[in-house]
């Protein structure tokens, strides 16, 4: 059989691919199942398993199609898809390309929603440590709306009617559509910056999560979050709940209740000040009576009449304390010389001289007592020393020869008392009193003993 008959992998794989690529069935087609095996690339595409009871595909969704996604699939989601059916050549398994993507019976706002307010969450941004307190009197209010709404009437409305002492700087954003979080973060990093702001309230009217969405995005929370400047969040109506209400200081259910929650109503102030100007008037004249009371009490005292007796008591009192003083100081100085007494004698008793001289005496007793001991083993010695030359000199061979005797002397300086000593031939030395004789043995003899 001819080679060209056989078709290549590649070219069958082309093949199959362009008959699903034209196939109407497998393009546009609606899927649902749940996800398994979830990987999202760091390119941003998606790649996952779509299976149900019997059956499972592979699927693949780009980074241009999830960008727009409100929320982020996890595996065991159950999902709608809408996508293409075709096949990967370099694989030789076919998948769906997603195009479109949201849960299966929950909305995806919802489920972002959701999700969002979990994260945030479990990082902390919605604890209460880290709300702080709005202000009792504000000066400046700032208000981030739209400057055409409802709301923004209503807050400044119910503002100057409860409190016109107070100042209403408005910061125009948009609240609702694709750039309203950014304009809404930028709002308040603005107001941020002007540091007479006092409080923010941050919101809009009411409406459908898709209207109300800005404020359920993650920088508007962080924005929030991280101003410097309490935020009262006022979104939609009283049933209505927002990432922002949470990540907010305060949340007002409108934004007419936010108004009130940010300023005091200027009655109930009067009313305060009327009554602490009742109390403290009260409290003056309640003082003043006191006072007076105190002040006729002493003006009529003895004490004040004939001040004399209040010092000469006092005279009195320093007379006896004088004498006790010197009572005591007497008590004390004697005390003081006997302790000095007795300091002075323990002193003489152990002075350096005191105890030189008696080193110095025992000293002198220890070298007479050496002295004498030293006399004493001289005196021995040099008897003992007497005694041992007389000895050496009676024992010495000088003596012998002081009586005719004489001493005879090897060629190698041995003294020679036996005939075996030395032989014929040789010269011996022999030692006389007054000198030497240099001699030669001719011959030898033995004695007869």
């Amino acid at each position: 059989m001819d080679n060209s008959q056989y078709l290549t992998i590649q070219a069958l794989t082309k093949y199959i691919k362009r008959k699903f690529d034209k196939d109407p069935h497998l393009s546009g087609i609606y899927v649902k199942g749940e996800i398994s095996n979830f990987k999202r690339h760091s390119s941003g595409h998606m790649y996952f398993t779509l299976k149900d009871e019997r059956a499972r595909i592979l699927a693949v969704m780009f980074s241009s199609a999830n960008a727009s996604m409100k929320f982020n699939p996890e595996n065991g989601m159950n999902v709608l898809l809408r996508g293409d059916i075709s096949v990967y050549e370099a694989g030789g398994q076919y998948q769906i390309y997603v195009k479109e993507m949201q849960p299966d019976g929950i909305g995806d706002l919802f489920l972002a929603y959701q999700q969002l307010k979990e994260k945030l969450e479990k990082q902390g941004l919605f604890s209460e440590a880290r709300k702080k307190p709005i202000p009792k009197f504000p000066r400046k209010i700032g208000v981030i709306t739209s400057p055409t709404g409802a709301a923004v009437r209503d807050i400044i409305t119910t503002i100057e009617r409860r409190y016109p002492i107070g100042e209403i700087v408005v910061y125009p954003a948009l609240v609702q559509g694709e750039r309203a979080a950014q304009s809404i973060a930028e709002s308040i990093k603005k107001a941020n910056k002007n540091e007479e702001i006092d409080v923010l309230i941050v919101g809009r009217g009411g409406g459908s999560i898709e209207e109300l969405w800005a404020f359920n995005e993650e920088r508007v929370a962080l924005a929030i979050s991280n101003s410097e400047v309490p935020v009262i969040s006022a979104v939609g109506h009283e049933t209505d709940f927002t990432i922002a209400d949470f990540a907010a200081d305060m949340r007002a259910p409108t934004p007419t209740a936010a108004a009130e929650l940010a300023v005091p109503h200027i009655d109930d102030l009067l009313e305060r000040v009327l009554n602490q100007k009742i109390m403290l008037i009260r409290g003056m004249k309640t003082r003043l009576k006191s006072e007076r009371a105190r002040l006729k009490s002493v003006t009529s005292s003895i004490i004040f009449r004939n001040p004399r007796r209040l010092y000469e008591q006092k005279i009195e009192a320093v007379d006896h304390l004088t004498e006790k003083l010197n009572r005591n100081q007497r008590v004390r100085m004697q005390a003081g010389r006997e302790k000095l007494g007795h300091l002075d004698s323990n002193l003489k008793r152990v002075h350096p001289r005191r105890l030189w001289e008696q080193k110095n005496e025992q000293h002198l007793r220890t070298a007479k007592q050496l002295q004498a001991n030293f006399s004493t083993i001289l005196r021995q010695k040099q008897n003992d020393f007497s005694r041992t030359i007389s000895t050496l000199e009676a024992l010495s061979p000088l003596k012998i020869m002081d009586r005719g005797y004489s001493l005879v002397y090897s060629e190698d300086s041995k003294l020679v008392k036996s005939k075996e000593a030395v032989k014929e031939g040789e010269k011996v030395t022999v030692h006389l009193q007054d000198g030497k004789l240099y001699c030669h043995i001719d011959s030898i003899e033995e004695s007869e003993n």
